[in-house]
């Protein structure tokens, strides 16, 4: 049984921890700062050991830590277990700076440390399939990719005017915490940005004074690219499609499942319907990472690839600013 200290007590932190736990190969402990909180989970969850610093917890022996605190936090805390010879599952997105990442890396090379980044979509069979398929070239070269979504944001985090969400510098807005998921799917499935053109505004999340819509057109080399995105819109449904020159590709959150289309007048076919729950990608994500402690598989999401969707993060944040295409 590995031995995994999950960091930070929030919704995404007590996510990580349930679902370490269910994967039957783990004895987990939290660190949290908050002691009513920090009580609750252990009551819940029935820990045996809790810790209200990471100074105290990392006095002790860990297999690996989950980093799960707003995001400025996520790079100090990665390197204070990197100093240690721990490995990191660290939440998305990896940073909101470049600040200390490159002596980050510096440290995990030369210490063969394994770390990942959890960009669960990556977990996902229909995406694991989507990305299957565009590398056997099954409907040839990728030319564009679009992608449209959203959600109710207070419906499913009524909390969030409470949390990181509400400025930028902890990892808050549109762009850094929803937008980044799609993203990061998108370069992995047809390769990374290159430039890119951000439109942005608050329209009608309360409480806050961040971007809860935003618009952006990509360069990924030869693809184009385009993304909406919104945190207030009724229906809880995203589409990431992807135009190649013999047919498309179609990933449905709301559905479960993944389409294609071949040729013209055809209708969509169902490629593969999945039946899921919520947890379910997490803990396929802890036993992936779990996975990679034991030297059976590579990072699903490496710092390389984490990295390159942070840059895509603050060149949208700057373009906002600039009004301008900005160059990755």
């Amino acid at each position: 049984m590995k031995r995994i200290l999950i960091v930070g007590g929030g919704s995404i932190g007590e996510r990580h921890l349930r679902c370490f736990q269910r994967t039957g190969r783990t004895g987990v402990s939290l660190c949290e700062i908050r002691d009513d909180l920090r009580g609750q989970i252990a009551e819940r969850y029935r820990l045996s050991q809790t810790y209200s610093s990471l100074e105290t917890a990392l006095a002790e022996n860990w297999d690996a830590g989950v980093i799960c605190t707003p995001a400025n936090l996520h790079i100090p805390m990665a390197m204070a277990f990197a100093e240690k010879s721990i490995p990191v599952l660290i939440e998305k997105p990896l940073s909101v700076a470049l600040e200390g990442i490159a002596e980050f890396q510096e440290r995990i090379v030369s210490q063969s440390l394994p770390v990942s980044v959890a960009y669960v979509l990556r977990h996902h069979p229909g995406f694991l399939a989507m990305k299957q398929a565009l590398g056997d070239s099954r409907f040839g070269r990728p030319v564009e990719v679009v992608m449209t979504g959203g959600q109710h944001f207070p419906f499913y985090r009524p909390a969030y005017r409470e949390t990181y969400y509400t400025r930028h510098e902890t990892g808050g807005g549109a762009i850094q915490d929803a937008l980044t998921h799609m993203m990061n799917a998108a370069e992995w499935l047809v390769g990374p940005v290159t430039k890119l053109v951000a439109d942005a505004e608050h329209c009608l999340l309360e409480g806050v004074a961040v971007e809860d819509t935003v618009h952006v057109l990509t360069r990924h080399g030869g693809v184009l690219g385009s993304f909406s995105l919104n945190q207030h819109q009724a229906a809880n449904e995203t589409t990431l499609t992807v135009i190649c020159e013999q047919g498309m590709l179609r990933f449905e959150s709301h559905n479960c499942r993944w389409l294609s289309c071949l040729k013209p007048g055809e209708p969509w076919n169902v490629e593969g319907e999945f039946s899921l729950e919520r947890d379910d990608l997490f803990v396929a994500q802890a036993n992936a990472f779990l996975d990679q402690l034991e030297d059976k598989r590579g990072p699903a999401c490496s710092i390389e690839e984490a990295l390159q969707t942070l840059r895509v993060n603050l060149a949208a944040l700057e373009s906002l600013k600039s009004r301008a295409w900005i160059t990755l």
